[in-house]
């Protein structure tokens, strides 16, 4: 891992909403090959470069992701209805040319991976698993982990167990369902990490920015607070320039509609102390 430094630029303190991560309107799910994928309730449409809807694909539910990988896209759902698995929707493994449906699949987070490849995750009613599928939907590989998956010159996983005590770790995922174990996290449900361009991944666990390289090796980059429970809401955000945006929401004890915001905008380097070149962000690890 490379030496990563933060520096605090501001902190301010208020209250407000939670920092949701909210989907923008008109922005598609994906977008690839000439194709961009978008997603309204009841439908998963495929948009060509000239603005011309390429295809449609139907069904009962709310895209809420996508991925894409050699031709196949991969789309989460939520279902309109309460479930089993509470408002889960069917996982759609669809063709990326035609929309027709290669099959259809069960997990809640996804992610893509070469040669037509997805993973696939599911925690809650005693599941914590995440599964491979190749472009046809076969199964091909399976593993105990769940949570944020970091995608490039192999898998890692920050995981999301929802549990207290929490028993999450950023961990590596190997072939034949084999798991190398990393940093312990405090948080059950970490916000979406970041990723730089030489594969750090940033982690706000708790009040603290973690830095866990390639290997797993961690170090603390920065502590923004102390938190006192385990309802905190969270997100970190890069800005597209030099700024990294930690957001912790902490509900009022005697008024838990009420939130307690802070947010901290920080500058990170390389090097030493000087500084040197901020790096850029990336959507997965290079």
């Amino acid at each position: 891992m490379s030496s990563i430094r933060a520096v605090i630029l501001e902190h301010v303190r208020g209250e407000g909403l939670p920092p949701y991560e909210r989907p923008r309107s008109g922005v598609p799910l994906a977008r690839r090959d000439g194709t961009a994928v978008h997603g309204r309730t009841g439908a998963v449409t495929g948009v060509g470069e000239d603005g011309r809807v390429l295809w449609t694909h139907a069904f009962s539910g709310r895209p809420n992701a996508a991925h894409v990988s050699d031709g196949r896209v991969l789309v989460t759902t939520d279902s309109l209805e309460y479930t089993p698995w509470g408002h889960l929707g069917p996982a759609l493994l669809l063709d990326l040319a035609d929309g027709r449906l290669v099959a259809e699949l069960r997990g809640a987070r996804g992610a893509a991976r070469d040669g037509g490849r997805f993973l696939l995750g599911l925690e809650g009613y005693g599941v914590f698993e995440t599964r491979e599928y190749d472009r046809d939907g076969a199964e091909t590989d399976r593993w105990p982990s769940y949570g944020h998956y970091v995608v490039g010159s192999g898998v890692r996983v920050v995981e999301a167990d929802r549990n207290t005590p929490t028993n999450n770790r950023v961990v590596r995922l190997l072939p034949g369902g084999a798991v190398t174990p990393g940093p312990r996290l405090s948080d059950p449900q970490p916000p979406k990490p970041v990723v730089l361009p030489d594969g750090t991944v940033l982690v706000l666990d708790g009040g603290q920015v973690l830095a866990v390289g390639r290997d797993l090796d961690t170090a603390v980059l920065v502590r923004l607070k102390d938190l006192s429970g385990d309802r905190a809401i969270r997100t970190l955000r890069w800005d597209g320039r030099d700024r990294l945006v930690a957001s912790i929401a902490e509900p009022h004890p005697a008024d838990p509609a009420t939130y307690a915001l802070d947010t901290w905008t920080l500058r990170l380097s390389h090097g030493g102390p000087g500084g040197g070149t901020a790096p850029s962000p990336a959507g997965s690890e290079p």
